[in-house]
């Protein structure tokens, strides 16, 4: 089965997201507005008992996720996605490469950058015209996240939460 760790932002950040995804995201109706903290992987029903372990304890070291979304940005040209970029943080990447180390499964696509998808899946003639007027309207939200998610894909490609874990530690 695939999985994927994800954070989900507040509602207000989300229902943001949501104006800009409903339009422009071919995986509006998949998946809630999220920041991708690991991206999809497949495991057994053993290893993911094990995972939910590695998960529990990385949840009580860490102390809920202080998020800036700061400025709308774009993968371009690598890909036509467009976000909402978070700025990073020693607490976001700390937890980030800890969360890698811990659970190896898969491989990452890409180098971490903390983001929540608005747009993707465009024409480079979309992506420049969208991207263009979506940079003046700008976004500045500040979020904090207390929960980590282990997300599970539906036979419909949806996902869907397998496990929630509570940011509760110091660091």
């Amino acid at each position: 089965m695939k999985y994927g760790i994800v954070a989900f932002p507040s509602k207000k950040l989300q229902d943001l997201a949501n104006t800009y995804r409903k339009r422009y995201d071919p995986h509006y109706a998949k998946i809630t507005p999220h920041m991708t903290l690991k991206d999809s992987f497949d495991a057994s029903e053993e290893e993911i008992q094990i995972i939910v372990k590695q998960l529990d304890e990385l949840a009580a070291k860490y102390a809920p996720l202080n998020i800036h979304a700061s400025r709308i940005s774009s993968f371009f040209p690598t890909t036509n996605a467009i976000y909402f970029r978070i700025e990073p943080t020693e607490q976001l990447a700390a937890f980030q490469h800890e969360l890698q180390e811990k659970i190896p499964h898969g491989e990452m696509k890409h180098v971490f950058v903390p983001h929540i998808t608005i747009a993707q899946k465009m024409t480079d003639s979309e992506h420049d015209d969208i991207f263009g007027q979506l940079r003046m309207t700008g976004v500045d939200e500040k979020d904090t996240i207390d929960r980590i998610h282990l997300l599970y894909q539906l036979e419909d490609g949806s996902w869907t939460t397998y496990e929630t874990f509570r940011l509760s530690g110091a660091e």
